[in-house]
């Protein structure tokens, strides 16, 4: 069959049609996009000046960081701007590399959550061989597969979808190009393409979440034969894991596990997984994670140090 392609833009129905209900979000969104970029951003600038990049955990919050900022910046400005906007389109080209952003940076997050959860296995469980397990050379191999294993999950997806013929309706009940959306516009039957977006997809969710809820259950256990001291370090570093673990699969699972249909609560679960968890990441590492917090301390004693020194040498 030939791949006819009329459509030239998309257009979005955006998170409302109440002008109201988006003005205020606007303000919203504006505000939780900002505070994920200065969060995350503080985390990677903490992680450099406080030189924990030797530190594994540190090493991978830091690209988790980077990630986030990276995964919220393919839909949360256009998002935005389009909430203040009389027409909501983006182009047929602008729409597949959305697509491929956002399929990108959530995979590879959901990678680089799993190593974090096989790091903190290795630290509780085996803390001897810690050292030997995870250095550095590991470490960066372990990074580079997070970001081959997004690339090669986002270039399926997109690949699913640019071999369809678009000839029709180009209106996308979203605020951003996915999958699901917009399978449902293409001109011919999309079944097939349908479970394969779903297997690829879940797969990586489900299998991820599985794997992750081992990993930390076995920590857990294994807390028992810890001393005190070490049970609560444990504990509170492994807390805020396993809430960034909750917060970011519960909303990909219930979009992803699924045939090919869409809800109306789709927009709304969205918005928590691309923009709410990038806000809440470093929120809970900061304030589950006692080394993060003395790290940000000296990085603002030193901070307010070098201003008193500029101000003395003007005087």
């Amino acid at each position: 069959m030939e791949n006819i392609n009329n459509v030239t833009e998309f257009v979005f129905w955006g998170l409302s049609e109440n002008l109201e209900v988006e003005e205020v979000c606007f303000v919203v969104f504006s505000f939780f996009y900002t505070v994920s970029l200065l969060g995350n951003l503080l985390i990677m600038l903490t992680v450099y000046t406080g030189n924990l990049f030797k530190f594994p955990m540190y090493f991978f919050l830091n690209y988790l960081s980077f990630v986030d900022i990276c995964y919220s910046s393919v839909t949360a400005p256009k998002m935005i701007v389009d909430l203040l906007a009389e027409s909501k389109t983006i182009s047929y080209e602008g729409c597949m590399l959305q697509l491929f952003g956002v399929h990108f940076f959530g995979c590879t997050e959901i990678f680089i959550l799993t190593v974090m959860a096989y790091d903190r296995y290795v630290a509780i469980c085996r803390p001897l061989h810690y050292m030997t397990i995870m250095d550095q050379d590991k470490c960066n191999k372990m990074l580079l597969g997070t970001w081959v294993g997004g690339f090669l999950h986002s270039v399926i997806q997109v690949a699913l979808v640019v071999q369809l013929p678009f000839c029709g309706p180009n209106e996308i009940d979203h605020y951003f190009c996915d999958v699901h959306p917009v399978l449902k516009l293409a001109c011919t039957d999309t079944y097939v393409v349908g479970v394969v977006v779903t297997a690829n997809s879940g797969t990586i969710a489900l299998g991820s979440f599985v794997i992750l809820l081992i990993s930390y259950t076995v920590i857990l256990v294994s807390l028992r034969k810890q001393s005190p001291d070490g049970r609560r370090k444990a504990l509170s570093t492994c807390g805020s894991h396993i809430a960034v673990v909750i917060i970011f699969f519960g909303p990909c699972t219930f979009m992803y596990m699924r045939p090919d249909t869409t809800f109306s609560e789709d927009k709304m679960v969205a918005v928590f997984y691309t923009i709410i968890t990038p806000m809440l990441n470093p929120l809970i590492y900061t304030m589950r994670n006692a080394e993060v917090k003395t790290a940000m301390k000296k990085l603002w004693v030193r901070k307010v140090s070098s201003e008193k020194l500029m101000r003395n040498n003007w005087k």
